[in-house]
C-alpha cells in the first residue's frame, strides 16, 4: 500500500504476541464439538518462542520447527480422585508461526487456527486423517 506523495509501501508491524493470542481464542471458539468437549476450560499462551528446556524435552533441535504445544492431562488419564492440577494450556509460538505464514503465504488466522486444531487434536489421540477431517468441517 502506498499513497501519492510517498511512493514507498507502508507496512504495519507484525502481528504482535496479543494478536495472535486473539486469532488464538477465537480459534478455539470455533472448533466442532467433537473436539471442543476435550478442551473445557483450555487456555491459550503465547510466546515468542519455545524454551530450551521444552525442546530439550521434545527432541527437537531448532525452536524454528516448533509452532505450538498442548501441555495438559488428556481427559482419558484424568479421575475424579485426582489432586488439583495446573490447568491445561494450548502454547503458540510467534516467530515460527510468523516464519511458516511468511514461507507459505497462507491467511494467517488459517494458520493459528491450524496450530491450535493440530495441538489439541494430536495431544488426545487424533490421527492425522481425523484432524484434515476437522480442519475441512471447519472450512
Amino acid at each position: 500500500m502506498s499513497d501519492m506523495r510517498n511512493p514507498v509501501p507502508i507496512y504495519g508491524p507484525p502481528p504482535s504476541l496479543d494478536d495472535l493470542a486473539d486469532m488464538a481464542e477465537r480459534a478455539l471458539r470455533q472448533i466442532p464439538a467433537r473436539l471442543a468437549r476435550h478442551v473445557h476450560g483450555v487456555g491459550i499462551s503465547v510466546e515468542d518462542m519455545p524454551d530450551d528446556e521444552t525442546l530439550d524435552e521434545l527432541g527437537i533441535e531448532s525452536g524454528w520447527e516448533l509452532t505450538g504445544l498442548y501441555q495438559g492431562t488428556p481427559l482419558t488419564e484424568r479421575s475424579v480422585s485426582d489432586p488439583a492440577r495446573p490447568p491445561d494450556l494450548v502454547f503458540l509460538y510467534r516467530a515460527p508461526i510468523l516464519l511458516e505464514w511468511i514461507e507459505t503465504g497462507e491467511d494467517l488466522f488459517l494458520l493459528v487456527r491450524n496450530v491450535v486444531v493440530h495441538e489439541i487434536a494430536h495431544h488426545f489421540g487424533f490421527s492425522d486423517a481425523e484432524i484434515e477431517a476437522i480442519e475441512q468441517e471447519m472450512g
